[in-house]
């Protein structure tokens, strides 16, 4: 009998999936995550794995997580607090407690809640009896018990060991009761999931339908919500990583120019995903190649370049550190080369699976001798698509290596992606030169640009000289004349600079014509400062955001954007680096500053609450 009170409506909601690396935790959002977009939901999500790659089973440290805020309007962030946690043992309760509404639901394994776990955790008390749950909907389910039995029931020779990977479908029953959905829905994810493993199909159904049913009996949820879908949104959608826009987006970008892809690089979290992609679209002539170490991946690219592909390396802050040299390499010979580097926590190892901003200087700097190079910035997960093909255009166009800054967050993150055509993306001139080109000079440039053009090996009548050393203006021979070295680096610079000639003006969020309180970010941050300055317009306060994709060079009408303005914060998850940037840049204007080191991004609350203090400040 079921004991369904009411289905309450709800605009957007947080779900929070937390157990150890082992328990599917995921897999798990990423189904939930499907599911609703599947109904038409906006979503957001946000995975978060342990450092470690197996740290004890029922630790702090082994703790993974993924988040999801789904709505029925738009949604631009993972969600501050959730409204709902599961956690399957004690450490997942312990390390999630402070991202949880007081008023929230906590779905519990009461299988996994005893002294032994307990200590694992690192809790004095049991939290179930110490009043530290005071407040909440707490749900204790016999998770682990029951996944077992309806396993054993079905008399398919599965053990207990492969049965307790079906606990996280428990907890999909739970949730697919609780926010009212198709059960159709987990049963079709699953039988593609496992279409080769027909047990396994059985299995996870089974023990799918024993949650949702187990929801439906127990006293603890006596209701249900419902979030309906968002309207208004027309075209086909695709919920899509930050990695996989940006391998799609190289790979679109290709095709606009008329040249193959290369990637080279290194496995390296939270970038590996890159590679892995692309080594997967040999169809599309994409070609890839996992070098031994950073430098010979982006050494490979730099020779690819050469020969005529659309290159590009991928990486993380570490290996950005690695592949400098060989940046400055791609600089001085005015090869095309895309660099991404998918941010994470530093220095040194660090944070591997956290994120963070904190590679900005070493992007506008970070190479021997006067080496400028393109940096531009994705702000979502999908428009890691827009930026890396922005990226690609600019390297072709403009003859000069670009890197383009991702992160953890939007590189693991997912939203719903709306799928552009191919005729609608912009056209991408490659500067090539004709065979026997009697005007050929490898040093002569484009007029406006300042670019070089490009001849490939082997070309007829256009044999030049490649390398390190420094060329001579127009020639191409190796120089050392003095002179001949400050007029080359003076055109390797400008010609970055008149790169703000072809990129879009600086928007603004909110008061185009300025106003009191300008925030200012750039790259991931996007969403959270987005959501925190709407949601403080619509209470009235004269607050307005300038969000950055274009680093170096700025855009054109960046003096004109930050004048307009009475006060300006600078908001970035590192210890003030664009704020250095902008300081060195615009030095007449004075500058706030929010910064947060935590591998993690912002939240709203955090945000609204320094924008009025500031706000409020004479």
């Amino acid at each position: 009998m079921s004991n369904k009170n009411s289905i309450i409506e709800l605009e957007q909601v947080v779900v929070k999936f937390a157990g150890d690396s082992g328990d599917g935790m995921q897999l798990t959002g990423m189904q939930f995550s499907d599911a609703s977009a599947s109904l038409g939901n906006d979503l957001s999500t946000f995975p978060d794995y342990p450092s470690e790659i197996r740290a004890p089973q029922g630790t702090i440290a082994g703790v993974s997580g993924f988040q999801v805020h789904i709505g029925h309007k738009e949604v631009q962030t993972p969600g501050d607090l959730a409204d709902v946690l599961v956690a399957l043992n004690p450490a997942a309760l312990k390390a999630n407690m402070k991202w949880v509404k007081p008023s929230a639901t906590i779905i519990i394994d009461i299988d996994n809640f005893d002294n032994k776990h307990y200590k694992k955790a690192g809790f004095i008390e049991d939290p179930l009896h110490d009043s530290s749950l005071k407040g909440f909907n707490l749900v204790k389910a016999p998770i682990t018990s029951l996944s077992r039995a309806t396993v054993r029931e079905l008399n398919i020779g599965l053990d207990n060991k492969t049965a307790d990977k079906t606990r996280n479908q428990f907890v999909m029953g739970l949730l697919f009761w609780l926010f009212d959905r198709d059960m159709t829905m987990g049963e079709h994810f699953l039988q593609e999931k496992f279409a080769k493993k027909p047990e396994l199909v059985k299995a996870n159904i089974a023990v799918l339908r024993a949650g949702f049913n187990y929801a439906e009996t127990v006293e603890a949820m006596t209701n249900q919500f419902h979030v309906n879908p968002q309207k208004g949104r027309k075209g086909k959608f695709k919920k899509i990583s930050g990695n996989i826009a940006a391998s799609w987006g190289l790979v679109a970008a290709a095709e606009k120019a008329g040249l193959k892809l290369f990637l080279g690089s290194y496995p390296i979290t939270p970038a590996s995903e890159i590679l892995q992609e692309l080594s997967g679209l040999r169809n599309l002539e994409v070609k890839t190649f996992q070098a031994e170490d950073e430098i010979a991946g982006i050494c490979t690219a730099i020779g690819a370049s050469f020969g005529g592909y659309l290159a590009a390396t991928s990486t993380s802050g570490p290996g950005l550190a690695l592949k400098t040299e060989a940046a400055g390499l791609a600089v001085i010979t005015e090869l095309p080369l895309v660099i991404v580097n998918v941010q994470r926590g530093g220095p040194s190892t660090g944070l591997p699976t956290k994120t963070e901003q904190s590679d900005l200087l070493q992007a506008i700097h970070g190479r021997s001798g006067e080496s400028p190079c393109i940096v531009i910035a994705a702000s979502s997960p999908g428009n890691c698509f827009e930026y890396a093909f922005e990226a690609a255009k600019l390297s072709v166009e403009h003859m000069t290596p670009v890197i383009l800054l991702s992160d953890g967050y939007l590189a693991n993150g997912t939203e719903l992606w709306p799928i552009p055509q191919m005729k609608d993306l912009p056209e991408i001139k490659t500067p090539r030169v004709k065979d026997n080109d009697p005007n050929y000079q490898p040093y002569k440039r484009d007029p406006e640009k300042l670019s070089r053009f490009w001849a490939l090996p082997g070309q007829e009548g256009l044999r030049h000289r490649i390398g390190g050393l420094e060329k001579s203006d127009v020639y191409g021979e190796v120089s050392h004349d003095p002179f001949n070295h400050q007029l080359m680096c003076q055109y390797r610079a400008e010609k970055v600079n008149r790169v703000a000639d072809y990129i879009p003006k600086q928007d603004i969020y909110g008061s185009k014509d300025g106003g009191e309180l300008l925030v200012i970010g750039w790259g991931g941050t996007y969403g959270a400062l987005y959501s925190a300055v709407k949601e403080m317009r619509e209470e009235g306060y004269d607050i307005s955001l300038a969000q950055f994709n274009y680093i170096m060079p700025l855009p054109k009408n960046t003096d004109e954007v930050l004048g307009k303005f009475k006060k300006r914060i600078i908001c970035e998850l590192n210890l003030g680096q664009f704020a250095d940037y902008l300081r060195s840049i615009y030095p007449q204007y004075k500058y706030s500053q929010f910064n947060k080191v935590q591998g993690l991004p912002f939240f709203i609350s955090e945000l609204k609450k320094r924008f009025k203090t500031l706000l409020e400040e004479e």
